[in-house]
Formats: structure tokens, C-alpha cells, sequence
């Protein structure tokens, strides 16, 4: 490096981040081309809703498997497929700026495959327990749709980390769990301001709690580490 010339204050990515961010950054560039006209002709305002139908999540799809043992392979995609396609723009847009920021800090302590796995098992995990709510509750199904539950599953990660560097030190861990309570509180205000809040959290809050058990096993080292952190006084 040249002496006297600043660093960039831009820490460059982890490819495996972008991998996860791209995609919708990709989807929205299409629905944005769409709604101009300049693709998909006169059905081109429909993209958005098109790609909707076909990758949502829904809750029936593992509900028939627990119930009836029915499961339908063909429609099992969509178990990551509604992680990438968003309700708006606004949605993306939240969706890859915690992608961005806290991915970027997670894959600092995981492995590029672990990163993945964190991120689909939470997005899963979500679904399973957003289905089984559902049906216990007898709550109207709706599709589940957006990576908030993926990108929950990055906060409960990055919660993990903060946690066992403060059990290392022996402070608070409950204060591990500032960023996931403002999260939450902010959720709050945004739903009974704007409404349509809808059931999606119970997806969120369960990708949060998928991610932080999952980090236990994935995080660089495995459980050895994560116990030799909690250990250190």
C-alpha cells in the first residue's frame, strides 16, 4: 500500500453476501422494467404479482405433510423461493440493507457455507413454525412472502456473537438482545401506524430464534468454541 493515501473507508463484501443480495436487487431491476413497459410487453406491469403466485410460501404445503403425509415435492421450492421476491420495493429495499450490514458482520466469524446455511435453515425454520401457528390456531393462511425471516435469522447470529463476547467478559448478555428489541419495537410502530401487519412476525420472530440456536453449530470453531467463549472469565 502507498503511504499517504487514505484507506477506503468501504470494507469490501464477502461473496457469499452478495449471492444472497443480488437476487433481489435483480427481481426488482425486472418488476422495475416491467412497470415501464420496457419488458414483459402489455403483462409486464404483472411481474411483480406473477412471481408472487409462483414462489410464496404456503402455510397449507407443510401443513398437508404433518397432517396427511402428503408431501408435494414439486411445490417444495418455495420452502427458499419467497426470500427473494418482495410485496414492493420498500420491502426489498429493507431486506438488502440488513442483508448487506449484518451479513457483512456474520460472515466475519462464519464460513461462507455456514452463512448459507444460517440463512435458508432460518428462512425455513421460519416457515415451519409460521405453518404450525397457523394451523393450531385455526388463523387464516396467507402466503408468506419477503426474506425478513432469513434476515432475522442473520440478526439472531449477530445477537449470538455480541452474546458470547459479553459472557466472555462477564457483563449483561441480555443487552445481546438490544438490536432484535428495537427490531421488534419498530415493527410494532411501523404495523399500527401503516397496518397490515398481517401474521408475518411469527415467521420473524422464529428466524431470530432459528438463527441464534443454529449459531451454536455453525459459528467458525462449532459448539467447542462457542462453549470456550462462555467459559472465559
Amino acid at each position: 500500500m502507498r503511504t499517504g493515501l487514505p484507506e477506503s473507508p468501504l470494507n469490501p463484501l464477502p461473496p457469499v453476501i452478495w449471492l444472497l443480495a443480488l437476487p433481489v436487487v435483480a427481481l426488482e431491476a425486472v418488476f422495475a422494467l416491467g412497470a415501464m413497459g420496457m419488458i414483459g410487453g402489455a403483462e409486464g406491469v404483472g411481474l411483480r404479482l406473477s412471481a408472487i403466485r409462483l414462489a410464496a410460501f404456503p402455510p397449507e404445503l407443510l401443513q398437508r405433510a404433518w397432517t396427511y403425509g402428503a408431501v408435494d415435492l414439486d411445490q417444495a421450492y418455495r420452502l427458499l423461493s419467497f426470500v427473494f421476491v418482495h410485496a414492493s420495493l420498500t420491502h426489498a429495499l429493507f431486506v438488502v440493507v440488513f442483508t448487506l450490514a449484518l451479513g457483512n458482520m456474520v460472515a466475519q466469524n462464519f464460513r461462507p457455507w455456514a452463512v448459507l446455511a444460517l440463512f435458508f435453515g432460518s428462512a425455513i425454520g421460519g416457515a415451519a413454525v409460521y405453518a404450525a401457528v397457523v394451523q393450531v390456531t385455526g388463523a387464516r393462511p396467507a402466503p408468506l412472502i419477503g426474506g425478513y425471516p432469513a434476515v432475522y435469522g442473520l440478526v439472531g447470529a449477530f445477537t449470538f456473537l455480541i452474546w458470547t463476547r459479553l459472557a466472555a467478559q462477564n457483563a449483561n448478555r441480555l443487552r445481546a438482545f438490544t438490536l432484535i428489541g428495537m427490531l421488534l419495537a419498530f415493527q410494532l410502530v411501523f404495523g399500527l401506524v401503516f397496518g397490515g401487519a398481517g401474521l408475518g412476525w411469527i415467521a420473524e420472530i422464529a428466524g431470530f430464534g432459528w438463527g441464534f440456536a443454529l449459531s451454536f453449530l455453525l459459528v467458525d470453531g462449532g459448539l467447542a468454541r462457542a462453549l470456550a467463549q462462555l467459559r472465559q472469565r
